[in-house]
């Protein structure tokens, strides 16, 4: 009589009863990360979806910029028991959520500080309610990783078309409590056609910078750190000057220079003003140099353009008139 031989693996139900307690948990610990960052994975649609509903993908048309630039100055301010929030000042009071306006191509700078006590971050949508919607590169911080209070930030927003904006709070529910301004952009006035660069001036600058860094390499600068006499200097030239850069190393990481348009796009490097770069960066102690002709007139940025750097500091203004 046959017999069949085949093994017959069995377990027992306390075992059983650890695997799907083990289960349970993962599901558990899962469950928790994700809805823990609900806010992050709603607070902005994926690129796609933006352009699906017609969005420019970086919010600006090619070519609309007009030279023009607005500075304004922000603040995260609460009332006493959290209820109401604002811009500058509460409801009621001089300086309340102001209305910017400016005309497409306008660069606009938004400075904005958080001077309350919660946490904030900013950005600017054409969405009239909500968060989402934020055009990229106005963003300052973001609903997950906000402004702390005491902290602050710069972004840049260049209109592509006319029509209402509105610079918000991103946090959920801050627009909602009245963390909201509008920004009114006009039709390009006649003789708002985007500049170009003048000829040669025959005029040279020489200009120098040192790449420095605080002992936890928290904060980055140039020549000096934010309170020291000297840092980020400010620079202002005519289109078609003559410009000379030299950097120095003077810190222990690794830096390379360039002028932006944005400081955030560290890849758009203009008019051949690259000193060495991200992947063949100057070493502590290294220096270098390079010439280059203003372009068109306009508001850009000298930074390091190491991925990162020019966002811990490591940029300035570079003012071509």
């Amino acid at each position: 009589m046959n017999q069949d031989t085949q093994n017959i693996y069995r377990t027992t139900p306390a075992r059983t009863g650890k695997m799907m307690a083990i289960m349970l948990g993962i599901c558990i610990v899962g469950g928790a990360i994700f809805f823990g960052m609900w806010d992050y994975w709603t607070s902005q649609p994926a690129p796609v979806v933006a352009l699906m509903a017609g969005e420019s993908e970086h919010g600006l048309q090619p070519g609309v910029a007009t030279g023009k630039h607005i500075e304004v100055t922000l603040n995260f301010v609460e009332s006493s028991d959290f209820r109401t929030l604002a811009f500058n000042a509460l409801p009621g009071e001089e300086g309340h959520n102001p209305v910017i306006n400016a005309n497409v191509g306008d660069e606009i700078v938004f400075n904005v500080a958080n001077v309350g006590k919660s946490f904030h971050s900013f950005g600017v949508t054409k969405a009239s309610e909500g968060f989402a919607g934020i055009i990229p590169g106005s963003e300052i911080a973001s609903a997950n990783n906000p402004l702390k209070p005491g902290e602050d930030g710069m972004s840049e927003f260049i209109p592509a078309e006319e029509g209402t904006y509105y610079y918000i709070c991103t946090v959920p529910g801050h627009r909602e409590q009245g963390m909201v301004g509008e920004i009114i952009v006009s039709a390009a006035e006649a003789g708002d056609a985007p500049k170009a660069a003048a000829a040669p001036t025959g005029v040279h600058h020489d200009f120098s910078v040192d790449f420095v860094e605080s002992s936890d390499f928290r904060t980055l600068a140039f020549n000096a750190l934010p309170g020291e006499e000297g840092h980020n200097p400010e620079f202002r030239v005519n289109s078609g000057d003559e410009i000379t850069f030299t950097t120095v190393n003077a810190g222990k990481s690794f830096h390379s220079f360039g002028i932006v348009s944005n400081p955030e796009d560290f890849n758009n490097v203009l008019w051949n003003s690259a000193i060495a770069s991200p992947n063949n960066p100057l070493k502590p102690g290294q220096d270098g140099s390079v010439t280059f002709t203003a372009g068109a007139p306009g508001t850009y940025y000298y930074i390091c353009t190491v991925p990162g750097h020019a966002l811990q500091g490591m940029q300035g203004s570079f003012i071509v008139e």
